[in-house]
């Protein structure tokens, strides 16, 4: 920003909070460290986000229909919600509670704001006061060259985007981003005109979050998803949680956990940090939840170090291998090996080379853990094994998945009642936005259907994904960006590198219901789309719309909205889509984008007719619950068509994790009060963080021997690539983590993560397996930071 483009700030502070040095440190204060979650303060912490976003009569009538029969999906997990048997009190969780307060506001970002505040001073807020705004109300437009962001028509706004789009050398100098907010219906369609359009450039968030189970899971059982179902959770022997806060990410699935633990599981808990939603529960619809002791969780933790756990999966392997020589016939099951599997062979004779004592010590966790997670395991069959983030942006997350196969393989726990794998998903309809072939590499099964439904020949290459999209950027091969919701830029690596690359785009489009730093870090022409949220009422032909979204167990069902919309000039997201379209491709498109534009049950004819799975979808979607997709292995059938329709065994390998003296591995993660990039509030209450979210957990024998102190500023550094990154200004916080291993929040260190640091296959950022160099605060640094 040139001097002569900064506002003058006369009176600023009567339009936005105080703009502060974004490095400025709060005051932070340490509170206890919880071993328990949900409970009483859950319920607190959901009702004072109403109140704080003046929404408490509106958003509090909204939140006892999200999740429920007739009522809308939740916009923030995936967590699926019972099939029948939903509590009246509420389907919600508090993170859920925070994210309708944050729709139904009634706080408003319009033209007049905009007109106020320019781009310049609206970025030197922190994520948490920009999400504060309130919602859009109406197209917003950036000029080259421009300071503010001023009002623009729609039909302007579609006319720009067509124009960039045409005057492209190629339809790959376009990328169409998703987020996993994002329906059934507008994804399909939004895919669709990306195919029509001519490129297969389609970054989504699976691309940062779940790629990496999908790639696993379907070189080794036949499809990308999950095969377990809710119910399974009920009656099962053993569940172990690896690489997930349940407390945080997803809690609701403590509720599942808490019957399924009542009903004689045991619970395993594999993390770095001993969270409390791993440790206890406080169910807040229940008496003994809210003034009784609660429930104990996990029945075993295991202290794992960051990547420790391709090592600890081995030593159990050992450890199961010599109790079924002990037990013949009682450990593994070898009738399922046999008939269902390929490659037991191999995978069985590299334990003749494996140690347990060194993979133990590999691992972090005491060998006495070890000995007792194997033991659980040994004589149950019904297993579900969970994992989130912690294993998927490991660089060798793929083979950690495909490890886990391996061990449900041993013991025939696929494909039963109470047994398989449970990847569990963020975002609400992320893994919905693959089945509607959201996807960089569509495969010629799925562009053949196309072809021969909708007339066109798709194309065939592939695309970018996420990583690839922003090295594409940089390199200005990739010219115009549309970003179908989410917050891009801070969700992304390396985010100087990223925030460089968006600066040179001819044209950033975001279709948003908030502002976010992705509105801030722009390209020449920006354009800033407002849509509905899932709580919004979506009028078509003066009738209230249904859309569909898929949650992590494959069910699809309805979601139907009921707050009015805060402004009449926003549109919904299909009808984005087809009014873009219709811009862009006029004569030359052989598609009725008016007729879909019109009606969303001929979107869902077209997805019938499309995607496997789908029949008599209008009529099957507004049934109660819904209706689960096709899922062979949860049926003991296994499609893996390059394993001759058996499940395969997969030789891994370990990882080596050599660090230099004064390096650590980092990993990222969410405070308790945020959902992915939304920022909710400044209390990280499970972790006893408040008022901060620039600290550094580390162990206290490392502060002791880096000659740090508890509470000191230090600044972090990362050199992959011979390049220096640097995360100026954190606060030291002693933790229970394993030496040698740090834990920061998200998004504040993705300036370290290199877009090189990947995970192999899934091509995801490695975001929880970072070199860093912690040094004293050197205030003289600034100098050389780029501030975004």
């Amino acid at each position: 920003m040139n001097e002569d483009q900064k506002p003058n700030t006369d009176n600023l502070a009567s339009k936005l909070p105080e703009a502060e040095n974004p490095y400025q440190l709060s005051k932070l204060k340490l509170t206890k460290v919880e071993k328990w979650a949900a409970g009483v303060p859950a319920v607190l912490a959901a009702v004072s986000d109403l109140i704080e976003d003046k929404t408490v009569l509106r958003g509090g009538k909204a939140l006892f229909k999200m999740n429920q029969i007739g009522g809308f999906d939740c916009s923030s997990c995936a967590w699926p919600d019972p099939d029948d048997d939903r509590s009246p009190l509420g389907e919600y969780c508090e993170n859920g509670a925070k994210a309708l307060a944050e729709e139904a506001t009634t706080k408003k970002v319009t033209a007049a704001f905009f007109k106020e505040n320019s781009v310049y001073s609206l970025s030197k807020l922190d994520d948490y006061q920009i999400g504060k705004m309130g919602r859009l109300t109406e197209p917003m437009y950036l000029p080259v060259g421009g300071t503010h962001y001023q009002p623009i028509s729609w039909e302007d706004a579609f006319s720009k985007i067509a124009s960039h789009l045409n005057a492209l050398e190629s339809p790959n100098e376009a990328a169409f981003y998703t987020s996993g907010r994002t329906s059934n219906e507008a994804s399909f369609l939004y895919q669709l005109f990306a195919k029509e359009f001519g490129t297969n450039n389609m970054p989504d968030c699976s691309n940062m979050c779940h790629e990496t189970s999908g790639t696993a899971l379907k070189t080794t059982i036949g499809i990308g998803k999950g095969t377990v179902t809710l119910e399974d959770f009920y009656d099962t022997d053993v569940i172990v949680i690896i690489g997930q806060n349940p407390g945080t990410n997803a809690p609701r699935m403590l509720s599942a956990l808490e019957k399924g633990k009542k009903n004689g599981a045991k619970i395993i808990a594999v993390n770095p940090l001993p969270e409390a939603g791993l440790m206890g529960f406080h169910n807040p619809q229940a008496v003994k939840g809210i003034i009784g002791s609660g429930g104990k969780l996990a029945d075993l933790f295991l202290p794992i170090k960051i990547n420790g756990d391709m090592a600890l999966l081995k030593a159990i392997e050992i450890l199961l291998f010599d109790l079924e020589k002990k037990n013949p016939g009682e450990v593994f099951d070898h009738a399922f090996i046999k008939e269902k599997t390929t490659g037991y062979e191999s995978y069985q004779k590299q334990f003749e080379n494996l140690d347990f004592d060194h993979l133990a010590f590999l691992s972090g966790v005491p060998k006495n853990l070890i000995i007792e997670a194997a033991e659980i395991l040994a004589f149950k069959k019904r297993i579900i094994v969970c994992w989130g983030m912690g294993l998927t942006q490991q660089p060798n997350g793929v083979d950690m998945i495909r490890e886990i196969v391996n061990i449900l393989l041993l013991k025939g726990s696929i494909g039963k009642p109470g047994a398989g794998v449970c990847p569990v998903r963020g975002h609400s309809n992320v893994q919905g936005n693959r089945t509607m072939l959201i996807d960089e590499k569509p495969t010629n099964e799925q562009l053949d259907r196309l072809q021969k439904y909708f007339g066109f020949n798709p194309p065939r290459n592939h695309g970018y994904d996420v990583v690839r999209t922003i090295k594409a950027i940089h390199e200005e091969k990739v010219k115009f960006m549309f970003c179908m919701g989410g917050n891009f830029l801070s969700a992304a690596p390396d985010t100087t590198y990223t925030a460089e690359a968006f600066r040179k785009l001819k044209m950033l489009v975001c279709v948003s219901t908030k502002l976010n730093r992705g509105h801030l870090v722009h390209g020449k022409e920006s354009i800033i789309l407002p849509t509905f949220s899932r709580s919004d009422m979506d009028i078509v032909n003066n009738e209230v719309q249904i859309i569909s979204t898929e949650n992590s167990m494959g069910v699809v069902q309805s979601s139907k909205g009921v707050l009015k919309p805060i402004s009449d000039q926003l549109i919904n997201e299909t009808q984005i889509v087809c009014r873009m379209a219709a811009a862009t491709l006029e004569n030359k498109t052989v598609i009725n984008w008016q007729r879909y534009h019109d009606s969303y049950d001929a979107v869902r004819e077209a997805i019938e007719n499309c995607i496997p799975g789908f029949e008599n979808y209008n009529q099957r979607v507004r049934e109660k619950g819904g209706f689960y997709l096709p899922n062979a292995p949860r049926h003991g059938k296994f499609n893996a068509k390059e394993t001759a329709d058996r499940a395969a065994f997969t030789l891994t390998e370990l990882p080596y994790n050599a660090l230099g003296p004064d390096e650590y591995l980092m990993a990222t993660t969410r405070t308790h009060d945020q959902f992915n990039t939304t920022i909710y509030g400044m209390d990280d209450r499970y972790r006893g963080i408040k008022n901060e979210r620039r600290v550094i957990f580390m162990n206290q024998n490392d502060i002791d021997k880096g000659g740090f102190e508890s509470g000191e500023k230090v600044d972090l550094f990362n050199y992959d690539d011979g390049i220096v990154r640097i995360a100026p200004l954190f606060i030291i916080v002693p933790y229970q983590i394993p030496e040698r291993n740090a834990v920061t929040y998200f998004p504040e260190t993705n300036v370290l993560v290199s877009v090189n640091n990947v995970v192999k296959e899934s091509n995801m950022p490695a975001s929880k397996y970072v070199k860093i160099k912690v040094k004293k605060h050197d205030p003289a640094i600034y100098e050389n930071i780029k501030q975004i």
